[in-house]
């Protein structure tokens, strides 16, 4: 367990460190909130469905550690790379350790730049149904960090070179995320368009946000949290199994 603990605290020592970096990854979330949310709230309030900014912060909250936990898994390509990920596999403890340290560590990660963005969709003037389930929110945002914290370890543990990994995650990171629902309701789809949002683990973060900050869901948050649940536990042992395979 020592192992897990050394890599989880080195994944935050990378990330206080990277100061300019954590101001950076802020600003793609802050152009969709202030833009999209302003933009198009005069016509989403014309459709009767009330402010577009409120609406949106949930998805926002999850786009932002959708992609600050995927992309952790290319510091794994990075430390391959510079001769550390060696260093760290030819210590004696079980590699399983070592990926479950890692990937805790992209999520913790992810979640605290989650809790950045909500305290800017708040300074933006997005205002939680109640105060009390600001917890549950905060697990449905380790629950998201964590599904997608190890899908990107597996990747990252699986390829030899960043550039693969960044043609691949460009591929699944946005149909992702457009596919959730972050921006738009998804009630009333098109039948086709309904299956393939059911089917992305996204969706039921965004749903989970929605349902503990607004009062509103669409999946129900029971089936949201046992379907992120199983994603997690399912993209944890894909992990693990990839990250066994690493060739030293």
């Amino acid at each position: 367990m020592g192992a897990i603990y050394i890599l989880w605290l080195r994944e935050l020592k990378r990330y206080v460190r990277s100061r300019p970096q954590v101001i950076a990854s802020l600003a793609q979330p802050m152009l969709y909130l202030l833009v999209l949310g302003f933009g198009l709230g005069p016509v989403f309030q014309k459709a009767g469905q009330g402010s577009y900014l409120q609406f949106m912060a949930p998805g926002v909250i999850a786009m932002t550690i959708l992609f600050s936990s995927i992309f952790s898994g290319i510091a794994l390509l990075w430390d391959r790379q510079f001769g550390f990920l060696k260093e760290t596999l030819v210590a004696p403890v079980p590699r399983l350790h070592i990926m479950i340290g890692r990937t805790l560590g992209g999520a913790t990660v992810a979640t605290i730049q989650g809790c950045l963005i909500a305290i800017i969709c708040v300074i933006a003037g997005f205002r939680p149904v109640s105060l009390a389930m600001i917890p549950v929110a905060l697990l449905f945002m380790v629950l998201i960090a964590t599904v997608f914290g190890a899908l990107g370890t597996s990747i990252g543990s699986t390829l030899q070179d960043m550039q693969g990994f960044q043609l691949i995650m460009n591929f699944m990171v946005l149909p992702i995320f457009f596919l959730s629902g972050a921006l738009f309701p998804l009630a009333h789809l098109p039948l086709v368009l309904s299956i393939v949002t059911s089917l992305d683990p996204l969706a039921y973060g965004v749903d989970g946000l929605r349902a503990v900050l607004l009062g509103a869901s669409h999946f129900g948050m029971l089936l949201d949290v046992t379907v992120l649940l199983i994603v997690a536990i399912a993209f944890l042992a894909l992990g693990a199994r990839q990250f066994s395979r690493i060739q030293i």
